[in-house]
């Protein structure tokens, strides 16, 4: 796993796009801070601009860099989520233009998964995570079901759990407003 991680993080470090695994499915990523690469895997993927990314980090500590002003109730919710869960907060910070979604909001997750933590704590920046299927089809449940087609586009394919059988499952998504509204998308 560690030479993995290593050259993961330099593929990052130089604005390139992996395909890595994630604490939910197979994922494609990059520098969440990286404008030119983020627009890359929406063409990897043949998916609008329009539609937001979501991004992975590993510690709660790191959030405010990224949103403007955390609502109490996600400091909750990240304590007590014992499966994966995306929150989407508003006013998104310091991120790349296209992942923020028009009404300035951000998915972010918080990753428990052995390889990703350690790649985006060595990055030391949050890591975009999108399915690695192309816009419209089913995100692949296991690697072997990625397309060709994904595979050939990224610069690097992580070599970790690419052995694993069981299907992974997309996270819970929670959108939380200013005024301390909860909306859940995706329980």
């Amino acid at each position: 796993m560690n030479e993995d991680v290593t050259q993961a993080v330099e593929v990052l470090k130089k604005g390139g796009v992996i395909l890595y695994p994630t604490d939910t499915v197979w994922g494609l990523g990059c520098d969440a801070t990286n404008e030119i690469a983020v627009q890359r895997i929406s063409k990897i993927k043949n998916r609008p601009d329009s539609k937001s990314m979501l991004v992975l980090m590993e510690n709660p500590a790191l959030l405010d860099r990224y949103v403007d002003e955390v609502p109490e109730i996600a400091w909750d919710l990240i304590e007590v989520a014992v499966t994966p869960l995306t929150v989407i907060y508003p006013g998104a910070k310091n991120l790349a233009k296209s992942l923020v979604a028009e009404d300035g909001s951000i998915g972010i997750r918080f990753t428990q998964e052995a390889f990703t933590r350690e790649m985006i704590s060595r990055f030391r920046k949050p890591v975009v995570s999108t399915s690695a299927n192309i816009s419209g089809q089913p995100a692949p449940a296991v690697f072997k079901d990625i397309s060709e087609e994904i595979k050939s586009k990224v610069d690097y394919i992580v070599q970790y759990r690419q052995d694993e059988t069981t299907p992974g499952k997309p996270s819970g998504i929670i959108k939380l407003g200013v005024g301390g509204q909860i909306e859940i998308i995706r329980p």
